[in-house]
């Protein structure tokens, strides 16, 4: 196994973006950028053991400099949606940065995806890895305490990828991270991902209003368009008659495992039947953002494609949207003393 960095582009204020490149014996790749902590490229071999790119996203720094939909990034404070932008924390209210409408979207911007990122390479016998720094002072986008956090990223023989959270507070805040890449199996961004199939152990899903906003509300979806537990084509009810997916334009939904309890799962997976490729997702965390790219504008990509509407799949575990609003939502606030924890494991195939 191998791991090497390069520069890679520089930052407005001129500070050196740097590409880790990680690389197993069995010749699948992963790069990672100082940037935003970016999963800028994942190589996997398909069926024939023909390797591909299956991260959307951009060729260069300065394509992620100027992106506006989180291509690969880490994402913090407080993944997906907190509605209104504002939430109240023992007594006290807190006004963030509104980035979506009222809402305040992956932690208001900039954050995460735009930090510089101090990184350290790692090498063991059995993976290889980097892990990611950053410092986020208190009040960045409205959000109280100084928040330290580590990002540690592992690729071992299994053909898996482990991107593992830390954080730790001096003042009680929500934490929710994950990580945001758009996936596309085939290894061809100018197609779309409605024919890939999909498989998730979820059973309810929080439902949202008309802003994408959680009301509260916690329903089944078995049997209605949101039900994978059964492997399904991505597309073939991706335009069903539903008014959650009419308020989504597809699929951009909380769905919630039906076995959660902080260990490491396997929850799902998704495969391209032209090339065989297959992701399995393991995590730690109580549910997954299953959307479908429909907000993609078409800014263009990697090899000049455009990043296209339904061109990829993002699978974002988490903790419950706006969850600092809803006291029968699992709590995300982290205090003095706690240690923050998440995992998700990515294990790629062929089949």
């Amino acid at each position: 196994m191998k791991i090497s960095v390069q520069n890679w582009g520089t930052m407005p204020d001129g500070s050196d973006i740097q590409l880790y490149t990680l690389e197993n014996d069995k010749g699948t790749r992963v790069r990672i950028s100082t940037l935003g902590a970016i999963v800028q490229a994942i190589e996997t071999p398909d069926r024939d053991g023909k390797l591909a790119d299956i991260v959307m996203g951009f060729d260069d720094a300065a394509g992620y400099l100027v992106d506006g939909s989180y291509q690969g990034a880490a994402i913090g404070r407080f993944g997906n949606r907190i509605g209104g932008a504002r939430f109240t924390l023992d007594g006290v209210e807190y006004k963030l940065a509104a980035n979506e409408g009222e809402n305040c979207l992956h932690g208001g911007r900039p954050s995460f995806e735009r930090a510089l990122w101090r990184a350290a390479s790692v090498h063991c016998e059995s993976y290889v890895g980097v892990d990611m720094f950053h410092f986020s002072p208190d009040g960045q986008n409205g959000f109280p305490g100084n928040v330290d956090v580590i990002i540690s990223f592992r690729l071992n023989e299994r053909n898996e990828l482990s991107i593992a959270y830390k954080a730790t507070t001096d003042k009680a805040t929500p934490l929710n991270m994950t990580h945001h890449m758009y996936y596309n199996l085939s290894g061809d961004f100018g197609t779309e991902i409605t024919d890939h199939v999909l498989r998730l152990a979820a059973d309810r899903t929080t439902t949202v209003n008309a802003k994408m906003v959680p009301t509260g509300e916690i329903d089944s979806i078995i049997g209605n368009p949101f039900d994978f537990n059964t492997p399904t084509v991505i597309g073939q009810r991706i335009d069903a008659d539903n008014e959650q997916l009419r308020y989504g334009g597809g699929y951009d939904h909380n769905l919630i495992f039906s076995e959660a309890d902080g260990s490491l799962k396997l929850q799902g997976e998704v495969s391209d039947p032209k090339t065989g490729r297959v992701m399995e997702l393991l995590t730690t965390e109580p549910a997954v953002q299953f959307y479908t790219g429909n907000c993609l504008g078409g800014d263009k990509g990697k090899g000049g494609l455009p990043n296209a509407w339904r061109h990829a799949v993002c699978l974002e575990t988490q903790h419950y949207p706006d969850s600092p609003n809803h006291e029968n939502f699992p709590s995300t606030i982290v205090r003095p003393g706690d240690v923050y924890t998440s995992e998700t494991v990515l294990r790629f195939s062929a089949k």
